[in-house]
């Protein structure tokens, strides 16, 4: 009952490896040292997605969470630094920006600085010209002259606004983790899951059996079989909600390459017809991948395209994915909570896979239960994980409807559809004097909407009426000399080929890193 002492959890068994299986695993090994006993179940014939290969900014928090080290990390993934990513071709044919991790220039007198170059911009003065919003974010001048370097420490250096993320290979990554887990006490199998046994009464899961008969029982499960969902979905029967009305792309077709030049600090992400086409610069390789509707182009044409979108030659056989943008009704149910695509999946447009695994490990570590599993405390999990599901959608939603192309079918339909109304009130909000409150909770902070919107130009109708208090000569000399600063500042930036040979490259690459030639993979 309610607030009753249970016991505290003995056998915790993870289903699936991968990146979501081998970050949990990472994450929860601590517990070892406490009696819990920790079991990872995967199959090597089953194999995982592995295509989500760019991350976000609070993939930091997780690493420093579980004590990793940030060089030795970067070179046992063949990874690289990720300042942003670029979108090129979305608000209309010809069109380029980058979403920027860190901020946009300074505020003045506590006047948001988005709401400053607003200003300036609408004056539509050519002697107070502002220029682009991307020449006042130093990730942005950085990523566009290839250069690299590590935030700032000091307040008010122009270094301490920039923030950064990495490309990494996510089986090298799990491959990583699961070295951590086990070293960590936490004990893997091998074997395909062949039945599912609940308690007759509760209808908990007591155990999962191995096709070769081993009987692994357990007091709590956690779900990172991917898609298939084993445990949240097949067995104890959680529906999943489809969000495909709002995005529609439901297959991806993967290819790696050979690099054509020294990897860049930020992801590609282009437009096409009926989806988009990823980049991903890694040591070793470049991801590349094409995310598209398959109700609006047929997998040859996809493939196609993707190929001929390639900047050097590909080292593997292409893979197809399909999948259905959503989330399970819940992520915990009973004694299980699932973890990563078995929960939900929204696309890799904003690069949040990852994340949302990592949150939703910290959120189990904040509510882990004992074997009573109090309801409000499960109340609680869902509640948080859900809220944040539906804000990433959103904002994905937003690079798909925010946009003046009309040149196929697909932009025509995510153009004109009906958004959900959490996103229409803000885009409502915003059009009006660019204001802009994202939740509290949100992962992605007002910079990330202002990056998308602006970009994809929407701009207001008006700036924040406080604004003109701010005299305009003054403005525009407090803009011209913020301007010349940060892009003094990213020239002085070593380049990130540089930085990446110097502090982190795998031992293979480091010939090519310190600017030797980019070999071909095999």
């Amino acid at each position: 009952m309610s607030g009753a002492s249970h016991p505290p959890i003995r056998k915790l068994v993870i289903v699936g490896g991968g990146t979501a299986g081998w970050m949990t695993a990472a994450a929860v090994s601590r517990l070892t040292g406490a009696g819990v006993s920790v079991t990872l179940v995967e199959s090597e014939a089953i194999g995982t997605v592995g295509v989500g290969e760019a991350t976000i900014p609070s993939l930091h928090d997780f690493n420093a969470a579980i004590g990793i080290a940030e060089d030795e990390f970067v070179a046992a993934t063949q990874g690289t630094f990720k300042l942003g990513i670029e979108f090129v071709d979305w608000g209309k044919a010809g069109d380029r920006y980058i979403h920027p991790f860190g901020k946009y220039g300074r505020s003045m007198f506590g006047i948001d600085f988005h709401q400053i170059w607003l200003r300036q911009h609408l004056l539509n003065d050519p002697a107070n010209d502002p220029g682009p919003i991307d020449d006042y974010a130093i990730a942005i001048a950085a990523a566009r002259r290839g250069r690299f370097a590590k935030p700032a420490a000091k307040a008010d250096a122009v270094l301490s606004s920039l923030s950064y993320a990495y490309h990494l290979d996510a089986g090298l990554y799990a491959k990583y983790l699961r070295s951590y887990a086990e070293a960590n006490g936490v004990v893997r199998i091998e074997g395909k899951i062949g039945t599912v046994e609940q308690a007759p009464e509760s209808g908990d899961i007591s155990a999962v059996v191995l096709e070769d008969g081993r009987r692994i029982e357990g007091e709590f499960f956690v779900d990172c079989s991917g898609f298939r969902s084993l445990l949240l979905g097949q067995t104890l029967g959680i529906p999943y909600r489809s969000w495909q009305h709002w995005l529609p792309c439901d297959s991806a077709i993967a290819i790696p390459s050979e690099h054509a030049g020294p990897p860049i600090p930020y992801t590609r992400s282009s437009a096409e017809a009926s989806g988009w086409r990823w980049r991903i610069p890694l040591q070793h390789r470049v991801g590349n991948g094409h995310v598209f509707s398959s109700a609006h182009v047929d997998d040859e044409t996809a493939l196609q395209k993707l190929l001929d979108g390639l900047d050097a030659k590909s080292i593997a056989d292409p893979r197809t994915l399909r999948f259905t943008a959503g989330r399970r009704e819940k992520l915990w149910e009973k004694n299980c909570v699932a973890i990563g695509l078995s929960g939900g999946f929204i696309e890799p447009l904003e690069s949040t896979s990852i994340h949302l695994i990592q949150s939703g490990i910290f959120r189990l570590m904040a509510l882990f239960p004992d074997t009573g599993f109090n309801p409000r405390e499960i109340d609680a999990y869902n509640h948080w994980l859900v809220e944040e599901y539906e804000h990433v959608r959103d904002f994905i939603i937003l690079h798909y409807h925010a946009t003046n192309r009309n040149d196929s079918d697909f932009w025509n339909h995510v153009r004109t559809m009906e958004i959900p109304d959490s996103l229409a009130e803000k885009l409502a909000l915003w059009r009006e004097k660019g204001r802009f409150f994202p939740a509290h909770n949100s992962l992605f902070t007002i910079e990330s909407w202002i990056a998308v919107l602006l970009g994809q130009n929407v701009i207001p109708h008006a700036a924040d009426p406080l604004v003109a208090t701010l005299p305009v000569d003054e403005t525009t000399r407090f803009m011209a000399h913020l301007r010349g600063v940060i892009a003094q500042t990213a020239e002085a930036m070593p380049a990130h080929q540089e930085f990446v040979a110097r502090h982190c490259a795998a031992p293979e690459n480091r010939h090519s890193m310190q600017g030797g030639q980019f070999a071909p993979v095999s």
